[in-house]
């Protein structure tokens, strides 16, 4: 089957495998390990199981899922990592968070135990930033958390309504946006450590303007995800992929609420 989206067709290649190799959990109800044959009765081979295929409401169940186990990793970091050790756990969540969704990202196969640790790590991570801002700003993390979903449903609206479209020239567009907008945060990180401030965190004009571009392009990343749940289903991919379309739609949320809470501090009190 043909997508231009890479993700797409990177997953579409390991499904149409799983399927040919009559892919089955190593011991489940019995079943043979990975890619061995379903004996019968009479000693021959059968037909490998029928793959269950994705669908919209796996996708929105998985996201819910993922997104319930973020609220409440979050909360418990609130309530339980004590103050002194909250950068620590800020710092050390951020950077397993970081390698595990480049794990997933660039994997070839959908691994929901994976997924659902990034989901807890980065629970942590969003817990401790959100004590962070609330603790200067008071009222901040209900804001930005209505702001972030109510741009979600925005974006859900405007593909439904075919309003924004992922076309060919879309996808790469805000693929190529993301990647800019990455390079930029890591060089701005790494000058930061060596004491240099380029102005793009420090609440003046030029950090607004840099948290707006990042928030449009966090909005944007919403249309490629939905786009990548629709194909997802036309292609047939097996049921357990949906879990690799809620990651992606989880990525986002967590990004656009960082990035709106932070521009929600610009404009609160003194810096």
């Amino acid at each position: 089957m043909k997508t231009s989206n890479p993700v797409l067709a990177r997953l579409g290649q390991a499904a149409e495998r799983e399927r040919a190799a009559g892919y089955a959990p190593a011991g489940a109800y019995g079943q043979p390990e990975y890619g061995q044959a379903y004996p019968t009765a009479g000693g021959y081979p059968a037909a490998p199981p029928t793959v269950q295929p994705m669908s919209i409401d796996d996708v929105v169940v998985k996201t819910v899922t993922l997104l319930g186990i973020t609220g409440a990793s979050a909360a418990a970091a609130w309530v339980l990592v004590p103050d002194a050790l909250a950068g620590a756990a800020w710092i050390g969540a951020a950077v397993v968070g970081l390698v595990l969704g480049l794990v997933i990202s660039f994997s070839r196969m959908a691994n929901p135990a994976l997924i659902v640790t990034y989901a807890l790590v980065e629970g942590v991570f969003v817990g401790m930033v959100s004590k962070f801002f609330e603790s200067f700003y008071n009222g901040i993390v209900l804001q930005a958390v209505v702001a972030t979903f109510g741009v979600f449903f925005l974006m859900a609206g405007l593909y439904k309504m075919k309003a924004i479209r992922a076309t060919r020239k879309f996808v790469r567009g805000v693929i190529a946006a993301m990647v800019g907008v990455f390079a930029v945060m890591l060089i701005n990180l790494v000058l930061s450590l060596f004491g240099f401030n380029t102005g793009l965190r420090d609440g003046g004009a030029l950090a607004i303007g840099f948290s707006l571009i990042c928030i449009v392009i966090a909005s944007l990343s919403f249309i490629l995800s939905f786009h990548e749940v629709e194909e997802g289903v036309r292609m047939g991919l097996p049921q357990r992929y949906s879990w690799v379309a809620a990651f992606g739609i989880l990525v986002s949320l967590i990004w656009l609420y960082i990035e709106i809470l932070r521009l929600l501090s610009y404009f609160q009190g003194d810096d």
